[in-house]
């Protein structure tokens, strides 16, 4: 079984190296959403993956968003900015296959980040998803970390704090403030990096509908 889902808060995607075709992209994409319908209706879908590729396991994060057109965006008080964050778990380490990861984590998005209420029936259809594919975690130097490429794993003592790669790049950080969020999102002073923590980094390959890419 995969480890338990981390929450996320998404951010705009930035450039990433293209491992998966656009065909497959968008059959990712459609697996997302009938994950997500599926469950509202009741019914089973299967996750064996239909391509070798497809059975690499990977690290995935789904996001999802409701469009302007979306029922929720009716509700006093709802924020009616275009691809709100409706959703956002993932699983960090590739701990299953990659076609099965986006299955739950889209499911799981939908429904169990506590963020947010569950995705109803009615919002399903005005639905955008995002999908950020991820490398293996490796060892990294604080130095070698880059930019726009790496996204963080720290962990320290028990506690664990993560951010994908477009983070940083929408927040304008450098590489030190990069480093002390990281911490900060593990629950941690914002120097543990310095003081022994386990710095890994990884890759993500962003693809969805919220900006079309």
């Amino acid at each position: 079984m995969p480890m338990s889902p981390l929450q996320h808060n998404s951010a705009s995607a930035v450039a990433s190296a293209q491992e998966f075709s656009s065909e497959e992209r968008s059959q990712l994409l459609r697996l997302a959403h009938d994950s997500i319908s599926s469950a509202l209706e009741h019914r089973e879908i299967s996750t064996e993956p239909p391509t070798p590729h497809f059975a690499e396991p990977r690290g995935v994060f789904t996001s999802i968003y409701l469009r302007r057109d979306g029922p929720a965006h009716d509700r006093p008080g709802h924020d009616r900015q275009e691809g709100a964050l409706r959703g956002c778990v993932g699983y960090v380490l590739p701990t299953c296959q990659v076609y099965r990861a986006v299955a739950e984590t889209a499911r799981a998005a939908a429904f169990d980040d506590n963020r947010f209420p569950p995705v109803t029936r009615e919002e399903s259809p005005h639905l955008a998803i995002e999908l950020s594919i991820l490398s293996p975690p490796q060892s990294i130097e604080p130095e070698e970390i880059e930019i726009g490429r790496h996204g963080l794993l720290i962990s320290w003592q028990g506690h664990r704090g993560l951010l994908l790669p477009q983070v940083p790049v929408e927040h304008a950080w450098d590489r030190t403030m990069f480093l002390e969020q990281t911490c900060r999102k593990a629950g941690l002073p914002p120097d543990v990096w310095q003081k022994g923590a386990t710095i890994e980094a990884f890759t993500a390959e962003v693809f969805g509908e919220k900006s079309g890419q």
